[in-house]
């Protein structure tokens, strides 16, 4: 997309550096008024050529000829690349559409049930939850303010504060699911979403090789716990990205993703 832009411009740089030179040179050359010369510029740059306005000098007559040869392919050029960024917008379009329909799916399934068991880990919660109790007064600001403060939170879990069981059971019963999305060929584009499904994985196949979840040594429990930090990072930054396409997109599906919201304890989807 960034090539295309470009080279666009690259195309509109040089078309525009033509359309100059003809109208000055016919200007001076030709004696024609600015109007006329911008329109004869135009005209045989097309490759209209109406006839009414013709070059009558032996030098007017060369710059048609140089005008004819350059400016014809610019003109393609800038038409086809225009076009080409359009349609690659449109496929762009499509594509994060159908991404975004993929985390959608994921959350509703997966995704906000695996934040409400992980955050139990977390023994700072309480200064996590309180940036991202989303509203629907929030504005441009506050996302930004929130993005910055999610990325630079420091996720440490205590391993024992949680329930590893129901973490490991949960993550077995989605199991099917979630490998169904991991071979979906439109998230493989999305890097950080395959990240997170590859660390689920991970945990998955590390909890498995364990019998008791109980009885582990500490140095055990450690391991574990960076693979949970891991996946809960990654979790919490593609829950705030989904937030904000709903609410761009979807202000029915944000309004329940608000009151299923896993950071905010007073939560409901009941109305109130």
């Amino acid at each position: 997309m960034d090539a295309l832009r470009f080279r666009l411009k690259i195309f509109i740089f040089i078309f525009l550096i033509i359309l100059l030179t003809g109208v000055i040179g016919f200007i001076y050359i030709e004696g024609l008024t600015f109007v006329d010369a911008l329109y004869f510029t135009i005209v045989t740059i097309a490759t209209v050529g109406y006839g009414d306005i013709h070059p009558v000098t032996y030098t007017g007559k060369v710059l048609s000829l140089i005008l004819i040869i350059c400016g014809v392919g610019t003109f393609l050029g800038v038409v086809a690349n225009a076009t080409d960024l359009f349609l690659s917008k449109r496929e762009e379009k499509i594509r994060l559409q159908k991404v975004n329909m993929a985390l959608s799916l994921f959350f509703s399934e997966a995704g906000t049930r695996l934040l409400k068991i992980i955050t139990c880990f977390d023994p700072a919660l309480e200064s996590l939850s309180n940036k991202l109790v989303v509203t629907n007064q929030w504005n441009r600001d506050t996302y930004k303010n929130a993005h910055k403060y999610i990325n630079d939170y420091n996720y440490k879990i205590e391993i024992h504060k949680g329930n590893l069981e129901e973490l490991n059971a949960f993550l077995k019963e989605k199991q099917v699911f979630l490998l169904t999305l991991l071979t979906n060929p439109i998230l493989m584009e999305h890097e950080a979403f395959t990240d997170l499904l590859r660390a689920l994985f991970h945990l998955s196949e590390e909890f498995e090789y364990r019998y008791d979840l109980k009885k582990l040594p500490d140095n055990d429990y450690q391991h574990l716990s960076g693979d949970i930090n891991r996946v809960y990072g990654l979790l919490v930054q593609e829950w705030f990205i989904y937030i904000q396409y709903l609410r761009e997109n979807y202000p029915y599906l944000f309004s329940l993703a608000v009151r299923s919201n896993p950071f905010n304890p007073d939560a409901s989807i009941i109305f109130q």
